[in-house]
């Protein structure tokens, strides 16, 4: 089985990564940073003995998209399992002071970036009558929260980016699953605040947040269902929070 991971040199991607690896798949690991792949790819072979793909690009650039999936070897093409977990939050504001330029470094990652990785491996999909998307969306995507407005949006468009493509694609057999996390400690408050560490930090104190792990034992077990059983969407929280409004219960 070969899953094709994107995002895959931090946080949720590199978790999942990891996870399949250990659950012996054939993993292709994606992303900006070269040195973090190519470190992460030597890592896995060496603990799991598995076969591990690296691909350097951008996902928001269509042109690169494309020239890495036509790039890969005859042995890797068969993906069985896409998962578009390339994403982030830039900026944290009301709309009417947001910056146009963290504005569209969301919309085309989030949401340009999975559609051009769908575009590009569900043709492939479809002729083998089989395959798997799982989209990694957010809690924000079903509730709008203060400041959060253009990236609420863009989880928002892959809600329904879910909803559409599993019934274009339920008559080719290909199943497609939606993940929702609300508060989740990775690299995702530090982008959003644009390293700002003591902001970011801030995000996190006094509660338990879910980790990567989580995630990506949530992103397994949608994936290892029999054949017959599609989970469509799981929205999954810290113990501590109820939703994307109600303030977050922290420890005294």
């Amino acid at each position: 089985m070969i899953i094709f991971v994107t995002g895959a040199t931090a946080g949720f991607g590199k978790a999942i990564a990891t996870l399949f690896a250990k659950n012996n798949y054939s993993v292709i690991i994606t992303g900006r940073r070269k040195e973090r792949l190519e470190a992460l790819a030597q890592e896995l072979r060496q603990q799991y003995k598995v076969k591990i793909l690296t691909l350097c690009f951008d996902v928001r650039h269509f042109a690169e998209v494309e020239k890495a999936v036509a790039s890969l070897p005859p042995e890797w093409k068969e993906v069985d399992i896409l998962v578009n977990n390339a994403g982030l939050a830039a900026g944290f504001g009301p709309i009417q002071e947001g910056q146009i330029d963290d504005w569209e470094r969301m919309i085309d990652t989030n949401i340009k970036g999975l559609l051009y990785m769908t575009r590009q491996l569900v043709p492939g999909m479809i002729e083998r009558k089989k395959g798997h998307i799982i989209n990694i969306g957010s809690i924000a995507g079903k509730e709008v929260y203060a400041n959060g407005n253009v990236y609420c949006a863009t989880k928002f468009a892959v809600d329904a980016l879910n909803k559409a493509m599993r019934i274009d694609l339920v008559q080719h057999h290909i199943k497609v699953s939606s993940i929702s996390p609300g508060l989740a400690e990775s690299e995702f408050s530090i982008v959003r605040y644009k390293g700002d560490l003591e902001k970011a930090k801030k995000v996190y104190e006094g509660v338990d947040p879910l980790t990567p792990d989580d995630i990506a034992e949530t992103v397994y077990w949608v994936a290892t269902r029999p054949a017959h059983v599609n989970i469509l969407d799981i929205v999954l929280t810290a113990e501590a929070q109820a939703n994307t409004t109600t303030p977050i219960r922290r420890k005294s």
